[in-house]
């Protein structure tokens, strides 16, 4: 990161920089190779020197994520040449890393793209936010926002597999018929149809004619005001992403929720994936064994070349993607 951006974040604010590896592994290091690296909309919040649950990235260094690499040397027990693993890593293309915290992938199991997607944090955000917040019963109304996305791809499945009336809430006709068509969605809302929030609360009803019992919400501003309005009792929101504030320079007002929520004996719950990491071997079991069954259908939007980083991040935020979106190296 070269510089921390103010607004909306483009590619002024990265450049690429070569920089010297040691030459001898110390015990305890590896050398890396970059097979896959994620980029994910929370790091937007980590392009700021505001308060958060994780340190900001450093102006002058790397940004770093979610990554997948090849071990190309090793002096770490039980890594091997030839080994892959998952860590949270800076944004190299090769590196001197310590072992602690990799984790060696069994390959062979799944594509290995797949640990930083439906089996890695996404779906993981997916299925805890829903399960452990959402607690969805069958015959009920779940909508999502950025319901395309990495996150909000697994979690309509996931309704669906529980038994419920599902609503996807995204922008563009071809992401409707994904999730329409591929993923089975009963019922998805083009936001970008609508000019005004009454109109878009209008289409919420229309779609969700007896209301909406759960909320999973991955984007935030007028989309979610338009899904508030149309809450009933009891009714479950899960703040997992504000995608659609992150890039403001202004503090967004709108629509209040605390009405709605009293009034409707309503849970607003915000969370991050770790707060349930004591779910995750559940998790991982049950998403893989879908996978497995062809009960979860996953999309990946694969950008090759690790100069593209910057231009896979900045998409993000355009809706460029269809389910997770990923660089290879």
């Amino acid at each position: 990161m070269k510089s921390l951006p103010k607004g909306m974040v483009t590619e002024e604010h990265f450049e690429i920089r070569e920089c010297v590896q040691p030459v001898e592994l110390q015990t305890g290091e590896v050398l890396l190779k970059a097979l896959y690296i994620s980029v994910d909309p929370y790091m937007r919040g980590r392009m700021s020197t505001s308060k958060s649950y994780i340190a900001p990235f450093e102006a002058g260094k790397p940004m770093e994520g979610g990554a997948i690499a090849e071990v190309l040397e090793s002096n770490v027990q039980g890594l091997e040449k030839g080994d892959v693993v998952l860590g949270n890593l800076p944004w190299r293309e090769v590196q001197v890393a310590k072992g602690e915290g990799l984790n060696k992938l069994e390959k062979g199991v799944a594509p290995l793209s797949y640990y930083l997607g439906i089996l890695g944090m996404p779906g993981l955000t997916a299925y805890t936010g829903l399960t452990c917040i959402g607690k969805p019963k069958s015959g009920e109304t779940v909508v999502i926002s950025g319901a395309a996305g990495a996150v909000g791809s697994v979690v309509g499945q996931i309704a669906k597999i529980m038994g419920c009336k599902v609503v996807g809430i995204a922008g563009g006709e071809s992401k409707v018929h994904y999730l329409k068509e591929e993923l089975g969605f009963d019922e998805v809302i083009n936001y970008k149809e609508y000019k005004s929030l009454a109109e878009l609360s209008e289409a919420v009803v229309g779609s969700c004619p007896n209301g909406v019992d759960v909320y999973f919400d991955n984007v935030g501003g007028e989309i979610s005001d338009a899904v508030l309005l149309n809450i009933n009792r009891y009714a479950r929101i899960i703040l997992c992403g504000q995608i659609a504030l992150y890039n403001s320079t202004e503090v967004p007002v709108g629509p209040r929720p605390q009405i709605a929520l009293v009034k409707n004996s309503a849970l607003m719950q915000g969370f991050i994936v770790r707060d349930f990491a004591g779910y995750f071997p559940e998790a991982v079991k049950a998403l893989a064994q879908w996978v497995k069954d062809g009960k979860l259908t996953y999309h990946e939007t694969v950008i090759k070349g690790f100069n593209r980083l910057p231009e896979a991040f900045i998409g993000l935020f355009k809706g460029e993607n269809t389910g997770k979106l990923l660089v290879e190296i």
